[in-house]
């Protein structure tokens, strides 16, 4: 019986999320669940915890998942018998093989810098499971937690209930909050809406903001909440107009229909993998030209943003 070690070194959310799909593909193609080993950054544990792709998530400190012996020492005695490493890292490499692990699948070192993301990933999965891969993930949430939240939540089927994330994992990446908050209120004015706003405890001010305006009465901060609590809330709504953040993958993985603004990473490498996601990038820019290092936040036109976001709901 095949025992699969998948070494994921990226430390995002999104990153973790548009791996799901090639982890999946590698427990069906040896008909048994993977152990995933990934940063904590990801919350991989949370975001995979109903997965039954998934036997163990090993997940590492940001210092931990720099080291060499301590990783050995982790896997070693779990006896794996092949590797796929999501990474062009030789050490990554030399850990798998001093674990004694015999079937060892990488990228080709000194390669990854500056590729497509989700198209690295894509063509690696495909190339050694000799297998053509959908990338859309997906994320499995249980049905009773759904429940529970919607009558907890009060989400009712007559209201568009969706999920909103204004922040990002920087500043250039954050679409205005104070478009955010005319948005909502456009929104409401089409369909009676609740609006969950999704983030961290760094986003609370961010997230204030929205809460103390015209629009928070129909509002839901969770910023208080870990994504493990999360997830059901989202898999309970319909849509999701985000920023480029995890938050934005998690709801593509669990099925909403999405809006994702664009205005300073590639949304050819973190957003046309999913059939969930519709790409917003900023004025004069296009899916292929617009990168890190646009900055363009200011040129995502808001008229083209509530257009599409209705567009969501037609």
């Amino acid at each position: 019986m095949s025992k699969a070690l998948v070494m994921i070194k990226s430390m995002g959310i999104g990153d973790l999320c548009i791996l799901i799909s090639n982890i999946h593909a590698i427990s069906k193609k040896i008909a048994q669940p993977v152990t995933v080993l990934v940063q904590k950054n990801t919350k991989a544990k949370e975001i995979l915890k109903n997965d039954p792709h998934i036997n163990e998530v090993i997940e590492l400190g940001e210092n931990e998942i720099k080291g060499f012996f301590n990783i050995i020492r982790i896997i070693k005695n779990k006896n794996f018998d092949q590797c796929y490493i999501y990474s062009d890292s030789i050490r990554f490499f030399l850990i798998s093989k001093l674990s004694n692990i015999n079937k060892i699948f990488h990228y080709k070192f000194f390669t990854k810098k500056g590729k497509n993301f989700f198209k690295t990933a894509k063509d690696f999965t495909e190339k050694t499971l000799k297998i053509e891969l959908n990338p859309q993930s997906k994320i499995y949430c249980n049905k009773n937690e759904i429940d529970e939240v919607k009558i907890k939540f009060n989400i009712k089927a007559e209201e568009k209930n969706y999920i909103i994330a204004p922040s990002a994992s920087g500043p250039t990446k954050r679409w205005g909050v104070n478009n955010y908050i005319k948005l909502l209120e456009e929104l409401n004015k089409t369909y009676s809406s609740k609006f969950f706003i999704a983030g961290g405890k760094d986003d609370e001010t961010l997230i204030k903001n929205i809460i103390d305006s015209s629009i928070g009465k129909n509002c839901i901060s969770l910023s208080n909440k870990s994504v493990a609590e999360i997830i059901p809330i989202i898999a309970a709504c319909n849509y999701a107009v985000c920023n480029d953040t995890g938050f934005a993958h998690i709801a593509s993985g669990l099925g909403l229909k999405c809006l994702v603004l664009f205005m300073d990473s590639p949304p050819i490498a973190y957003g046309t993998y999913s059939k969930n996601i519709s790409i917003i990038v900023p004025e004069g820019e296009s899916i292929e030209s617009c990168g890190h290092n646009t900055k363009g936040k200011d040129k995502i036109l808001f008229k083209e943003v509530l257009d599409k976001s209705l567009k969501l709901v037609n």
